[in-house]
C-alpha cells in the first residue's frame, strides 16, 4: 500500500493532468510560458467570457499549476515551474524506461538480421 507522501503526489499528479486535459487550460499555460499576464490579458484569444478565463484559472491554481500574486491593483497569473517539473519527471521516468526498451529491441533486430538496412536518407 502506498505511504500518504505518495498519495499526495498521485493525487496532485491527478489533478495537473486532469487540469491539462481541458484546450482552453493549455491554452493559457501556454500563455504564462512567455510571462506573467492578468486574466483579461489571458481572455483576448478566447471566445470565451472573462468569468469561464477565471473558472479556468481557478482550475489551474487549485492544480497547482500556477500562482497568483498582486502588484498594486493588478493580479497577475504566473507558471509554477516546480510543479511543471514534476510533470516533466513523472512523463520522463516512463518515456527513459520506453527508449531503453527500443534500444534492446533494435539491438536484437540487427543481430537477427545478416544484412544490414541502410537507415532513411543514405
Amino acid at each position: 500500500m502506498p505511504d500518504a507522501a505518495a498519495r499526495g503526489s498521485d493525487a496532485q499528479l491527478d489533478r495537473a493532468f486532469l487540469a491539462l486535459a481541458d484546450p482552453v487550460r493549455r491554452g493559457l499555460i501556454a500563455r504564462l510560458s512567455r510571462g506573467p499576464a492578468t486574466v483579461n490579458e489571458l481572455a483576448e484569444p478566447f471566445a470565451i467570457t472573462k468569468q469561464a478565463v477565471s473558472k479556468h484559472i481557478h482550475v489551474l491554481e487549485a492544480a497547482g499549476l500556477i500562482t497568483r500574486s498582486r502588484d498594486g491593483a493588478r493580479r497577475p497569473c504566473h507558471l509554477a515551474p516546480a510543479a511543471l517539473e514534476e510533470l516533466t519527471a513523472w512523463i520522463d521516468s516512463y518515456r527513459l524506461v520506453a527508449e531503453a526498451q527500443f534500444r534492446r529491441l533494435d539491438t536484437l533486430l540487427a543481430a537477427m538480421d545478416p544484412e544490414p538496412r541502410k537507415e532513411a536518407g543514405q
